[in-house]
């Protein structure tokens, strides 16, 4: 693939007559992101049959929802032009490693890491990035695990290890990074920097009912294993004071 080819976005350099050209980087293009999106599935495919499991053994299901999403070829060239970083599929391949996402949103912030231990502990998905921003928050605020992996995906012409990122967070996070993004590529307002405090208020505050309500799911947990065992004691007397009256 010549240098034109790979172009990821920008066709307007080529010169004329070129349709061969043109034609072979829209396809290379489409080829890179049906990869992309073939990764997506294989992560995908893991976390479901994670999600399945625990539905069917356990009274709850740490994973509430999964979304997942392939960078448009817009957002991969801006990436690339904000890094200096030539704008052609090889560099894109090369360089960045959040063009799949995977989205894992949990009921619990413990559930966090449970879900990413499960996952990268399965002998053929390879751990490359841990980037922990709930335990250290960026500036703005958010909150997420973000992991870089890579995994193996079978083409006709061979294996492909591909980087997938997978942002586990919970419904809490989730919901202010949702707002937080819409307000951030709004037009600029005056006093902005009051709002970004406000936005980081707002974090802490949804981070601070994140760890009390896995506070009292524990004390819920822990009352009902009471509840359990203070009923077996009571079947166990009675069993006992019924096999004393028989003898």
């Amino acid at each position: 693939m010549d240098t034109t080819q790979k172009e990821v976005i920008n066709l307007t350099n080529l010169p004329e007559d070129t349709s061969s050209q043109i034609f072979g980087a829209a396809e290379s293009l489409r080829s890179m992101l049906m990869q992309y999106n073939c990764a997506i599935r294989e992560v995908k495919t893991k976390l479901e049959v994670l999600s399945d499991e625990f539905s069917a053994q356990n009274q709850r299901n740490p994973i509430e929802f999964i979304t997942s999403r392939v960078k448009s070829p817009k957002s991969i060239m801006q990436k690339l032009h904000r890094r200096n970083l030539p704008v052609t599929l090889e560099s894109a391949e090369k360089n960045l490693y959040d063009i799949a996402g995977v989205r894992v949103i949990c009921s619990f912030v413990d559930d966090i890491y449970s879900v990413a231990d499960m996952l990268i502990e399965q002998d053929d998905v390879e751990l490359v990035i841990t980037k922990d921003y709930i335990k250290n928050p960026k500036p703005n605020g958010y909150r997420s695990l973000h992991l870089i992996i890579r995994i193996p995906v079978f083409f006709s012409d061979g294996k492909k290890n591909m980087p997938v990122e997978v942002q586990i967070r919970t419904i809490a996070m989730d919901f202010w990074a949702s707002l937080e993004h819409d307000l951030k590529y709004k037009k600029v307002v005056p006093n902005v920097e009051a709002v970004q405090n406000e936005l980081r208020h707002c974090a802490d505050t949804i981070a601070d009912t994140d760890m009390r309500m896995m506070k009292l799911r524990d004390e819920i947990d822990r009352m009902k294993v009471q509840e359990i065992a203070k009923f077996t004691a009571e079947k166990d007397e009675e069993s006992e004071k019924s096999r004393a009256g028989e003898r």
